[in-house]
C-alpha cells in the first residue's frame, strides 16, 4: 500500500516534471484518473452543497489537470494500492506535532468515537493517520476486554436431528422435505457469540489485513485471542440492527462506533453513497468550530457567562432562514451578549483587501448583531505567521456594530482563549 501524505490546499498532479518543479504532490496517472472520477461522483450528489470544497479539479498551463485538497482532512482510499492522507495546515506552536493537535481537535466532535485517549501518549510522528485511527480502535477494545466481554442470549438457526426451541417452518419445507429425520429450528443460547462481539471480531480481522504497522498488527492479533469463542459476523447489517446499547453494554459503545466506520466503510462527513466507500474524512470548518466552542465552554464553567453552541433562537425572517451563530455568550446579570463565529480560513495581512474576510461573512455578522441586539461580535480565525500576537483588527459600522477579529493558536488553545476572554472583557 502506497501512502501519500499531503496537507490542506496542497496540489496533486500526474505530471512528474511539474511535481519536481513546483513542489506538487505526484500521483501516478491511473490513480490520478481514479481520484478524478471519485470527485465527479461526490459532486453528483445534489444534497451536498459544499462538495466542491472537498477536492477541486482545475487545469494549469504547461502542467495539465491538477487536484487541490480543500477543507476536508483524514483518509481517502483511492484504490487497493494508493491511500491519500490529508492533514490540516495548523500554524503556530513551535515543535508541536500537527497530528497530535489534530487528534485533540477531533476529540471535541460529538460523533467522534474516542473521547478519553491522551494524544500526548500516541507516538504519531511516523505513524500515518489511518494507523492512528486503528490504534485508537485497539485502545477502545483493550479497555472493553479489560472490563470483560459480555455474554448474552442469542438466537441460533440450525438444521438438527433433535427438536429444540421452535420450528422454522419455511426453512423446514425448503431443506427437509426429503430429510424428515431433521428439524430446522430456532433456539436461544447463552454465551459470548452475541452480535456486538461478532462485529468487533470481524473488525479486528479486517484491520489485521489493512494495517501496515507491525505494532498495530501485533496488538490486533493479541486481541483476537479473546474472541476465540466468538464467530465472525456473517451478516454485518443484521448484526448492527440487533445491537442495543444500554447500561449493561455501555462499554461497547465507542468500539462499535469505530466498527461501523471500518466495517461499513462509513465516513464522518455528510457525503452519502458509493463515493464514501473508502473515506474517513472530517470537515475542518466543523472541527474548528467544535474545538473552540467546547474548550471555551469548559473554561467558562462557574462564571456568570452561559455558553450556547449553534444557537437557534432567531430567524432572519418569520420562521425562515434560521440564524445559527457558532457561539453565543450571555451574562444575565449585566444583560450582555457576545457573538463568536469561527472561520477555518487563513487570512492575509493585506488591509486594503480586508485581510481576505468575505463580504458575505460581514453581512452575516451584521445580521447577528441586529437580531441578538448586541454590538459585540468576534470573528475567530486560526493563527498564521502573517500576523503578530498583538494584532488588533476590528470593523465598526456607522450604527455602532463592532466586529473584532481574533486569531487562535490551535496548538495552545487554552492560552489563546484566555487572551480572547481578556480581549472581549468576558
Amino acid at each position: 500500500m502506497k501512502i501519500l501524505e499531503l496537507r490542506e490546499y496542497d496540489v496533486i498532479t500526474s505530471n512528474r516534471d511539474a511535481s519536481e518543479q513546483f513542489g506538487y504532490v505526484y500521483l501516478e496517472k491511473s490513480a490520478f484518473n481514479q481520484l478524478q472520477d471519485l470527485i465527479f461522483t461526490f459532486n453528483e450528489y445534489e444534497e451536498v452543497d459544499d462538495a466542491i470544497d472537498f477536492l477541486s479539479i482545475s487545469s494549469k498551463r504547461n502542467v495539465g489537470k491538477v487536484i487541490r485538497a480543500k477543507n476536508y482532512v483524514g483518509v481517502l482510499q483511492v484504490n487497493d494500492h494508493v491511500q491519500l492522507q490529508i492533514l490540516p495546515k495548523i500554524h503556530g506552536g513551535t515543535q508541536e506535532d500537527p497530528k497530535k493537535t489534530f487528534l485533540k481537535m477531533l476529540k471535541s466532535l460529538k460523533d467522534f468515537p474516542s473521547k478519553s485517549f491522551n494524544e500526548s501518549n500516541l507516538y504519531t510522528d511516523k505513524m500515518p493517520i489511518f494507523e492512528v485511527f486503528i490504534r485508537l480502535y485497539i485502545m477502545e477494545v483493550q479497555y472493553l476486554v479489560k472490563r470483560g466481554l459480555k455474554s448474552a442470549y442469542y438466537e441460533i438457526e440450525d438444521n438438527l436431528k433433535v427438536f429444540k426451541g421452535k420450528m422454522n417452518f419455511a426453512q423446514q419445507i425448503k431443506h427437509n422435505t426429503v430429510h424428515r429425520e431433521r428439524f430446522y429450528v430456532q433456539y436461544d443460547e447463552f454465551g459470548l457469540n452475541r452480535p456486538e462481539n461478532r462485529l468487533i471480531k470481524s473488525t479486528l480481522e479486517l484491520l489485521v489485513k489493512q494495517s501496515t504497522s507491525a505494532e498495530n498488527i501485533k496488538e490486533l492479533r493479541k486481541l483476537l485471542l479473546h474472541f476465540e469463542l466468538v464467530q465472525s459476523s456473517m451478516a454485518i447489517d443484521k448484526d448492527f440492527s440487533q445491537v442495543k446499547i444500554d447500561r449493561n453494554s455501555k462499554d461497547y459503545e465507542s468500539s462499535l462506533k469505530w466498527s461501523k466506520v471500518f466495517l461499513k466503510r462509513m465516513s464522518f462527513t455528510m457525503f452519502a453513497g458509493e463515493a464514501t466507500a473508502q473515506s474517513l474524512l472530517f470537515p475542518m470548518e466543523k472541527v474548528f468550530e467544535s474545538y473552540i466552542g467546547k474548550t471555551l465552554s469548559k473554561m467558562l464553567v462557574g462564571t456568570e457567562w452561559t455558553v450556547n453552541l449553534q444557537d437557534r433562537k432567531y430567524y432572519l425572517f418569520e420562521r425562515q432562514f434560521a440564524l445559527r451563530p457558532d457561539i453565543v455568550l450571555r451574562n444575565e446579570r449585566t444583560q450582555c451578549t457576545i457573538i463568536i463565529d469561527t472561520k477555518w480560513k487563513l487570512l492575509k495581512n493585506e488591509p486594503r483587501k480586508n485581510y481576505g474576510i468575505s463580504q458575505a461573512d460581514m453581512y452575516q455578522m451584521y445580521a447577528y448583531a441586529k437580531k441578538y441586539n448586541t454590538n459585540e461580535i468576534v470573528l475567530v480565525y486560526p493563527k498564521t505567521e502573517a500576523f503578530s500576537d498583538d494584532e488588533d483588527i476590528s470593523f465598526m459600522s456607522d450604527d455602532g456594530v463592532n466586529v473584532k477579529v481574533f486569531f487562535v493558536d490551535c496548538h495552545w488553545i487554552e492560552n489563546s482563549l484566555t487572551k480572547l476572554i481578556e480581549y472581549t472583557g468576558i
